[in-house]
């Protein structure tokens, strides 16, 4: 793969706008990053989970102050990478016109990494996933292809995303979005059909990054960037380069955000907290700094301000001198699997820590279970009302799904299709409220 093919300003759903002159499109890139921005998808971040439950008096992190500091140090990862380039080709952008805005580009699908996930974090996509496995959505097996079928039993947040940012919505066209090329293909971790997804062998298929209906979509761009194709049938491409860094950025804020989370909320002692950060510090000055500061908060802060400055480097450092093999498509780790000691270790004892101590702590299980039954619930509702749509009541169901996601296909897919898009997109407190409106657990009121 080249960086020549790699980096485009061509918009998905303008292609007839698109000029190709690097001095016309050094801007859209950061157009990118502010139509994510001012999205209501974006916005909607807000309400989601990210770990912890939405909180009360203590802050923790949604998916939304996540997204954004992945985007703040994605862009610190791909403007160092174009430094360094620099540093070793003064006359790059001269051969290269669009590699200064790879920290744009980078920071943008940071952004965006995250909009397909839906309510209640990660049990959330595993709870409609056990929808179609369990009795309720079984019946539909036999309605729609094996490929479509692999689509909804294992519904992916990642593919969710790129159908979210490249699916016309009934009378929205595009929407706000029609991202670069460049942007939409560097979201795409698992760029594969579910068919060939969750094989860990091959870090480009551990899941899947498109649905059956953005298949053609994505091979589109795909084309069009000249990336590596594996295979044809299950379509399965190398990434683009550019997602390793959104991935390392990703890697690193939740790893150790999750880290200053967990002690807010008097999970993990201060104690714990430093005995791992100060590892990844690697700075022989740090204690004193740390004995003449007495909140354990301030002390936190300065110890992930350090980390995460250490990540960066190691991780762009690592991407630089990779560069050759990244483009081949042959490197076969992400960055933070691959960087150098004693980074690596350090971030599989968190990895180790937090999956013992963070994510099965009760209240991150609690709204686990919580997940499983609101959405779970939704969908028991919803589907069979839009699939059917027989009777008094069903129609009236089908009235609370927004025109925007309604198809006008037939087919019991894009038909299913509709209501994942509705509900996937709540927020965890909109999807409670319906839930127990719905249930006759709770009334609206009528102001």
């Amino acid at each position: 793969m080249k960086w020549e093919k790699l980096l485009s300003a061509k918009r998905w759903g303008s292609e007839d706008k698109y000029n190709p002159d690097p001095a016309e499109a050094r801007s859209e890139f950061q157009r990118d990053y502010d139509r994510l921005i001012f999205s209501s998808p974006f916005r909607r971040l807000q309400n989601k989970t990210q770990v912890f439950p939405l909180p009360g008096s203590v802050f923790v992190h949604n998916r939304l102050t996540h997204s954004l500091e992945v985007a703040s140090v994605g862009k610190s990862l791909g403007r160092i990478f174009y430094n360094k380039l620099k540093n070793d080709d003064p006359d790059i952008d001269n051969k290269l016109p669009l590699i200064s805005e790879i920290g744009n580009i980078v920071s943008a699908a940071c952004l965006a990494h995250d909009l397909g996930n839906p309510a209640f974090g990660h049990s959330g996509e595993a709870a409609i996933s056990h929808y179609f496995t369990d009795d309720a959505g079984l019946k539909y097996k036999n309605t729609v292809t094996d490929a479509q079928w692999t689509d909804l039993i294992h519904f992916e947040g990642n593919a969710n995303a790129f159908r979210i940012l490249t699916h016309p919505y009934a009378g929205k066209g595009y929407g706000s979005f029609a991202l670069t090329y460049s942007t939409l293909a560097s979201i795409a971790k698992y760029p594969c059909e579910s068919l060939a997804g969750h094989n860990k062998s091959q870090i480009h298929t551990k899941k899947y990054g498109f649905f059956q209906s953005e298949q053609s979509g994505f091979q589109k761009i795909a084309d069009d960037l000249e990336l590596e194709m594996v295979t044809g049938s299950p379509l399965v491409f190398k990434r683009h380069p550019l997602v390793y860094l959104v991935e390392a950025a990703d890697d690193i804020c939740y790893n150790i955000i999750d880290l200053e989370d967990a002690h807010r909320l008097k999970i993990l002692s201060y104690h714990e907290v430093e005995t791992l950060l100060l590892r990844l510090c690697n700075d022989p000055k740090m204690p004193a700094r740390l004995a003449d500061i007495d909140d354990d908060d301030a002390k936190i802060s300065l110890l992930r301000a350090k980390s995460i400055n250490n990540l960066i480097g190691t991780c762009s450092d690592l991407f630089y001198s990779e560069q050759k093999a990244v483009l081949d498509g042959d490197f076969n780790l992400s960055l933070i699997d691959g960087i150098a000691e004693p980074y690596r270790t350090v971030m599989k004892d968190i990895a180790k820590i937090s999956v013992s101590k963070i994510y099965n702590y009760s209240s991150v299980v609690q709204i686990e279970v919580a997940g499983y039954k609101v959405m779970g619930g939704l969908l028991e509702e919803f589907i069979p009302a839009y699939l059917n749509n027989n009777s008094h009541y069903t129609r009236k169901l089908v009235d609370l799904i927004p025109k925007q996601f309604i198809t006008s296909k037939t087919d019991e897919y894009s038909k299913i299709q509709t209501v994942l898009d509705f509900v996937s997109g709540m927020t965890d407190l909109y999807a409670v409220e319906l839930f127990r409106k719905i249930k006759g657990i709770s009334f609206p009121s009528i102001a």
